[in-house]
């Protein structure tokens, strides 16, 4: 593909070193010539200096016969105008990164419509996401997530006071969002059906809606009843961002901001959370807030060593997790060396969400749930799947064994369908199933034949 990325900064110069080896012809556009020599040294794409944000400098980049544009510059506004002008030159398909939830959320406006961009994605928002449900989860063994963001996995370890502990799946009530996908018992995995009871040291992983994930671990897997303490250090997009994913009274918040002005804006903003106008970094200040006996600490400022630092500190004080967000990989190998527990890179995170929108396959094998055992797809369904389209699952679904319909994607909508549910054309479907189906989906949901 003929791809133009606007913006040589860090997600913009990584997304041209990620797309870029898998074969596709990569021009970066950015004012910055600093830049643009440093991406010219270490790839083989083309450079082009200018601003993005205007039509000439799109058309002499090549935007009219693109397949894609990506607006990755550090500018709201700059990535959707740019986007909107390049989609105007004629690029087939364009993104936009956004960081600021007025846009990223539409309120007030359908930007994507109205500016006529293809996808917008936020990594910011995207990585506090993936903080809140590695703080959520403490006992989950592996986690992912698809649909948008909508739809999560966990698989959970069956604990020995738990309440589903020796019932049949038949007659455990479950949230009507959330359905069991697989149970693994000493080493070995299967599918499980109505019958199968559930035994103390068996695995089992739950996919659903993420608002039904507290009520549906509890059957599985006790936790205590009080609330968790999580401290977040910094008030960026990313704090405004995970502060918004934890608003749940089974979390007491505080949040960290030296800059008065910003600590005054976030507390009204956020006013779920405790936000305190101090400097962590003050060796003083984590032990006068007793840090120690919080659950989790996250550090996002936008600065990489200060947050590897506030981390190392909390792990130091006998904090039981310590998160630190950083943006550049050359500190990501120091992270284990000095006790911190979890990193995450929203730049990795962008071009993550930017890579899976390029990819157009219609049945793609997302994750396994055990190797040989069960596998995880997203499917686009086609007009020709006639035999599923417009028919209740409980019949369209029926002769296919041990398959599940996790999810259903219709436009922005993402839902757990139940047995009088039906799949419509377009519709981006979350199917759990035998490992190597892959042709068989694609013969049911796609191609029909």
């Amino acid at each position: 593909m003929n791809i133009i990325i606007c913006g040589a900064g860090e997600v913009g110069s990584h997304a041209a070193e990620v797309l870029g080896g898998r074969g596709n012809n990569i021009t970066v556009i950015d004012h910055c010539e600093q830049r643009l020599e440093a991406i010219e040294e270490a790839m083989d794409v083309r450079t082009l200096e200018g601003n993005g944000a205007h039509a000439a400098v799109l058309r002499d980049a090549g935007c009219h016969s693109a397949d894609v544009f990506i607006a990755a510059t550090a500018d709201d506004e700059i990535n959707l105008l740019s986007a909107s002008i390049a989609s105007g030159v004629g690029a087939d398909h364009t993104i936009a990164r956004v960081h600021h939830s007025a846009f990223y959320d539409q309120r007030g406006l359908d930007y994507i419509a109205h500016l006529g961009i293809d996808h917008l994605v936020c990594p910011e928002y995207a990585t506090a996401e993936a903080i809140a449900r590695t703080i959520r989860n403490p006992g989950a063994l592996a986690v992912e997530q698809f649909a948008c963001g909508q739809i999560e996995m966990q698989q959970l370890p069956v604990a020995p006071n738990c309440q589903a502990l020796g019932k049949r799946l038949a007659d455990i009530i479950l949230p009507s969002a959330v359905r069991v996908a697989s149970v693994e018992r000493h080493g070995s995995a299967f599918m499980p059906d109505g019958e199968t009871v559930i035994q103390v040291g068996d695995v089992v992983t739950i996919v659903g809606d993420v608002e039904s994930f507290e009520g549906a671990s509890k059957l599985f897997h006790s936790s205590k009843s009080r609330r968790k303490r999580v401290i977040i250090i910094g008030g960026t997009s990313v704090g405004v961002w995970l502060g918004r994913a934890l608003r749940s009274r089974a979390f007491a918040v505080r949040l960290f901001e030296p800059d008065r002005d910003r600590a005054i804006e976030l507390s009204e903003k956020l006013d779920w959370v405790t936000v305190l106008n101090a400097d962590p970094t003050e060796p003083s200040v984590l032990e006068e807030e007793h840090a120690e006996q919080a659950d989790a600490l996250v550090a996002l400022t936008n600065d990489d060593e200060h947050n590897i630092l506030v981390a190392a500190r909390a792990k130091s004080l006998g904090i039981a997790k310590a998160i630190a967000v950083v943006q550049r990989p050359t500190y990501l190998h120091l992270l284990e060396h000095v006790g911190i527990d979890r990193a995450f890179s929203p730049r990795d995170t962008a071009v993550d969400q930017i890579a899976q929108l390029l990819t157009h396959e219609p049945v793609r094998q997302r994750a396994s749930l055990a190797e040989g055992v069960a596998d995880i797809y997203e499917v686009v369904v086609s007009k020709n799947a006639t035999e599923v389209i417009g028919i209740p699952l409980k019949i369209s679904m029926k002769l296919q064994e041990k398959v599940l319909v996790a999810a259903i994607g219709r436009g922005p909508a993402v839902f757990v369908p139940g047995p009088e549910d039906a799949i419509a054309a377009g519709d981006t479907v979350v199917v759990i199933g035998p490992s190597g189906m892959g042709k068989t989906l694609r013969k049911l949901l796609v191609t029909g034949s």
